[in-house]
C-alpha cells in the first residue's frame, strides 16, 4: 500500500435555489441563511479548513452576486475560487464536472453548502481523509445515523458493511445512515457523464455496483437545516451543546 497522497481541495455546491428554505431565500441564497451567527456557507468552508482544505471552488447560480461578494470579503483558508453557473443550473454531479478544471487532477472533497453538524473530539473532514483509501474506493462518503440526526424525518439513504461498503436502502425499508454532505471523489469518475445538468447520484449508483462506494460514520451530530423552521432547532442545539464558561 503507497502513501496516500494528502487531499486539500475542495468543491462546495452552493448553486441550488433553496426552494425549501422560502421565504427566506427570495432575498438569500441558501448557503448565505444564518445558523448560531454565521452562514451555512461559513460553517461549510471553515469545515473544510479545520480539515486540512487550503483551496475550495464554490459554485454560483441563484443570486450569485450575493455569494460572490461574500466570499470575496472571507480572510481565513480556504482560498477560495468560484464557478459560475449563472448561465444554467447544472445540478450537483454537473457542477462538479464543469468546475473540474479548477481542481486538478487528484482527488477532491466535495460539500454541500448546507453541511451542518456538530463535531465530535475530531475533525470529521479530517477523519474523512485519513479513511480514504483509493485502491478500494472510488467515493468516500460522510454518513451520519439516520434516528440521531436533528430535523431528518425520511427514511434514511444507505445500509453500511462492516467493511464500510455502502448499498441503497431497499424500498419500504429504513437505513440507519444518511449521506451528511460531504464526499471524497475521484476526478476520472466524470470521463463517462453526461453533458449539461445530472446528479452526483449517478455515480454514488455506479460505485455501488462496483462495490466501491464507501462510508464513514460522523462522531458527533447531523443537524438538517432544510426549513426556515429547521433554522431555530439547529441554533437550540448548537447552544445546548456550547461548553459552559
Amino acid at each position: 500500500m503507497t502513501d496516500t497522497p494528502a487531499i486539500t481541495r475542495a468543491f462546495v455546491l452552493a448553486a441550488g435555489l433553496g426552494k425549501r428554505m422560502r421565504p427566506i431565500t427570495a432575498t438569500v441564497p441558501k448557503p448565505l441563511v444564518e445558523v448560531a451567527g454565521r452562514a451555512l456557507l461559513d460553517h461549510a468552508l471553515d469545515r473544510a479548513a479545520e480539515g486540512g482544505i487550503r483551496d475550495a471552488v464554490v459554485n454560483v447560480h441563484y443570486l450569485a452576486d450575493l455569494i460572490e461578494g461574500h466570499v470575496a470579503k472571507r480572510k481565513t483558508a480556504p482560498t477560495i475560487v468560484v464557478s459560475d453557473e449563472r448561465d444554467a443550473l447544472l445540478e450537483t454531479g454537473g457542477g462538479v464536472k464543469k468546475a473540474l478544471p479548477l481542481l486538478g487532477d487528484d482527488p477532491f472533497v466535495v460539500f454541500n453548502a448546507d453541511s451542518f453538524w456538530l463535531e465530535g473530539p475530531d475533525s470529521n473532514l479530517g477523519r474523512l481523509i485519513a479513511a480514504w483509501a483509493p485502491e478500494t474506493m472510488d467515493i468516500l462518503l460522510l454518513v451520519a445515523p439516520t434516528a440521531t440526526s436533528l430535523g431528518y424525518e425520511g427514511a434514511g439513504d444507505f445500509v453500511m458493511e462492516s467493511d464500510g461498503r455502502l448499498e441503497r436502502r431497499g424500498e419500504r425499508e429504513v437505513a440507519p445512515f444518511i449521506y451528511a454532505g460531504v464526499a471524497i471523489l475521484k476526478p476520472g469518475l466524470f470521463a463517462d457523464t453526461p453533458e449539461g445538468a445530472f446528479s452526483l447520484n449517478l455515480l454514488f449508483d455506479r460505485a455501488i455496483a462496483a462495490e466501491r462506494l464507501h462510508g464513514l460514520r460522523l462522531d458527533g451530530q447531523w443537524l438538517h437545516v432544510g426549513t426556515p423552521e429547521a433554522i431555530v432547532a439547529a441554533e437550540a442545539r448548537v447552544k445546548a451543546s456550547a461548553p459552559v464558561l
